[in-house]
């Protein structure tokens, strides 16, 4: 029988106790893994143990698909109405707005990120995004197209029936929601892979899902590794479709797997490496303390990063004094202390991935501005870096570091400005600063991205698609896009009385 995870909170901006189930969530019920072998939670800040979930299999994939292909074919789907879907998922948003500082609490416990963040960025967005597709669970329709008098043609817009799931670290509990709430809306049944480093919000927001009446096989949540659980996911020959938010590296093996097996549909959305251009015109404070957000939020952990930052020379030396002084002024320390603005990393692993760059960066020849060290000696902890004098080749400036670094670049011409921005094999997202707004929409229509935001950054809405261009990604989550993700189209000929 798996174990039940009980944590009690006593902190200066979260008082409370959780306890949840640590197993795998199949067909209703939690349950342990085939193995009987479980997987270690770390908690960032200390480096200590926190607790172990259940390890999932390939054979408890395949118990899971049978769950939710069951489900698909009795209790969901196309057996039960749009209208009540929405219902559903309008009542799944608010059950979890009951637990919401609860599901912000654990967030902060094995993932790092601040409490106040959790609670008022993660925690809100996935309520809102149970209650925005709520809202179009019954509004999920077909057209009528005309031909001639003697056919009646109209489509469906049908759930593709059992989908995969697979979602990443760094925000666990809003691409849980942004993966699950479109999909039931639309009334296909899940089998999703959580990250293993940051199990928990999931865990305790599934539990919460099925009490609020989500029927049994609906939602399947296997714990797992990539190499095993995601692996299987991909390769199914009874899931129809999978999604997944991550790297590139390992979007690609996602997609082969989904190509040699039954050429399932795939949405990925994947790493970037978002340029931040900031004219000689912008308002400097805000770009300041824009750019500061774009790259040092959540810890730089975020697809959508800033982290290479193109400034016009007319402000370079300025911008960087003030940068550098909004980077000094970041507080690092535990997520549950007030007034903290990072905590630490996700992981040793991540740790010491972001510790490489920057030790190629130093290698390379670039400068190293500010920051460039751990923070402190326990846990994963990383002082905000900043580097100049950088080249384009440059490691530091071509791949996702996927840490609170970030490469300041001057430029004179903005035309070079775009080119720059656009010399990597990413396409996420992309930023502008300036208070001259044909300047603006004329560079966001050249940026090869999949978001341009003007005068701010990593300003994200559920209604608003997101996804990439080039190797940051296939399709869009997000707003009406994400519907499509999740549903097949099918064309119905009736013939009206043509004869032969």
């Amino acid at each position: 029988m798996p174990a039940t995870f009980t944590h009690q909170f006593d902190t200066p901006l979260y008082k409370g106790t959780s306890s949840f189930n640590t197993g795998l969530f199949i067909d209703g019920k939690f349950v342990d893994g085939s193995n009987k072998t479980t997987i270690d939670v770390f908690n960032p800040t200390t480096g200590k143990l926190l607790t172990s979930v259940s390890e999932g299999t390939e054979k408890d994939v395949d118990l899971a698909v049978e769950a939710a292909q069951k489900a698909f074919e009795t209790v969901w789907g196309l057996n039960t109405p749009g209208a009540q879907r929405g219902e559903l998922l309008w009542k799944i948003a608010q059950a979890l707005e009951k637990h919401a500082e609860e599901l912000a609490a654990l967030e902060s416990l094995d993932n790092g990120k601040t409490f106040t963040w959790a609670l008022n960025v993660d925690v809100k967005g996935t309520i809102d995004a149970f209650k925005y597709f709520a809202g179009w669970a019954d509004k999920i329709h077909g057209k009528t197209i005309e031909t001639n008098e003697t056919k009646l043609a109209y489509t469906r817009n049908e759930p593709i029936g059992v989908v995969g799931q697979i979602i990443p670290w760094n925000f666990p509990l809003l691409m849980w929601s942004w993966k699950i709430a479109p999909a039931l809306a639309t009334g296909n049944t899940i089998v999703m892979k959580c990250s293993e480093f940051t199990p928990l919000s999931a865990l305790r927001a599934t539990a919460i899902l099925h009490e609020a009446g989500v029927p049994n096989g609906v939602l399947n949540l296997v714990t797992g590794y990539g190499n095993t659980v995601g692996a299987a996911i991909s390769s199914h020959m009874k899931i129809d479709k999978v999604a997944f938010t991550g790297s590139t590296l390992v979007g690609r093996k996602i997609m082969e797997a989904a190509a040699k097996s039954n050429l399932k549909n795939v949405t990925l959305e994947l790493g970037g490496k978002s340029p931040n251009i900031i004219f000689n015109d912008a308002d400097l404070d805000q770009a300041v303390k824009w750019a500061s957000h774009g790259i040092f939020f959540n810890h730089g952990q975020t697809c959508t990063a800033g982290s290479r930052i193109f400034v016009q020379s007319g402000i370079y030396d300025k911008f960087l004094q003030n940068f550098t002084q909004a980077a000094k002024s970041i507080k690092i320390g535990s997520p549950f202390e007030q007034g903290i603005d990072q905590g630490p990393q996700v992981s040793q692993i991540q740790f010491d991935r972001i510790m490489g760059y920057i030790d190629s960066g130093k290698a390379d020849g670039a400068t190293v501005h500010l920051g460039g060290e751990r923070h402190g000696s326990e846990g994963y902890f990383i002082n905000p870096t900043i580097f100049t004098d950088t080249k384009p080749d440059m490691k530091i400036v071509q791949e996702e570091i996927f840490g609170p670094v970030a490469v300041v670049v001057k430029f004179d011409d903005p035309a070079d400005a775009i080119k720059q921005a656009n010399d990597t094999s990413y396409g996420l997202a992309s930023a502008i600063f300036t208070q001259n707004l044909n300047l603006a929409i004329e560079t966001a229509h050249k940026l090869q991205a999949g978001t341009a935001w003007i005068n701010c950054v990593n300003h994200v809405d559920v209604q608003i698609p997101f996804g990439g261009y080039k190797q940051s990604g296939i399709g869009r989550e997000g707003g009406e896009y994400a519907l499509a993700n999740y549903t097949n189209v099918k064309a119905v000929h009736v013939n009206l009385g043509y004869k032969i």
